[in-house]
């Protein structure tokens, strides 16, 4: 009877062992296989963040940030860049704050009733500013020529300009 229960104990015990084992086994199968999913993600993201990188880098090419001939020039100029590109944005911006019909810069007239606006500028290097505006359903592009003169005012010339067409 002894040599029985001992027997029993010790079948039991190895199929406590089995089961154990092909748990285990299944539970560390399961995170090599999460592991390499995200090991394959990681290496995707990577190459998604590059990509994105140089495509970024590529759309602020026309940008004075990335002009350091343009940066220079204002250096040699004794300005401070950082508060030379915040006062030609928002000198721009200013002219936004207007009144009559007639914008100091945009030379288009509002046909909606609402006052012409630029909304986005990018500043391209020491004298070009590209611009968009809008009365909130048309919408154009202007191309402004700045200089500051020997009083440090800036002065926008409008060089060129356009408005899309409605569609619909």
């Amino acid at each position: 009877m002894k040599n029985r229960i001992f027997m029993y104990l010790f079948i039991f015990s190895a199929l406590l062992l089995i089961f154990q084992y092909v748990n285990s086994k299944n539970i560390l199968d399961k995170y090599e296989k999460d592991i390499k999913e995200y090991k394959n993600t990681v290496v995707e993201q990577q190459k998604t963040i590059t990509q994105l990188e140089d495509e970024n880098f590529e759309l602020n090419y026309f940008n004075i940030d990335r002009n350091d001939n343009a940066l220079d020039y204002f250096i040699a100029q004794g300005y401070d860049v950082d508060e030379l590109i915040t006062a030609i944005t928002e000198g721009l911006y200013d002219t936004n704050h207007y009144e009559g019909e007639d914008h100091p810069i945009v030379p288009f007239v509002s046909m909606t009733g609402s006052k012409l606006l630029i909304n986005k500028i990018r500043i391209v290097n020491h004298k070009w500013i590209l611009a968009n505006f809008t009365d909130g359903e048309y919408w154009g592009e202007i191309f402004v020529k700045y200089d500051i003169d020997e009083n440090n005012d800036l002065k926008y010339k409008l060089v060129e300009y356009f408005m899309y067409p409605k569609i619909g």
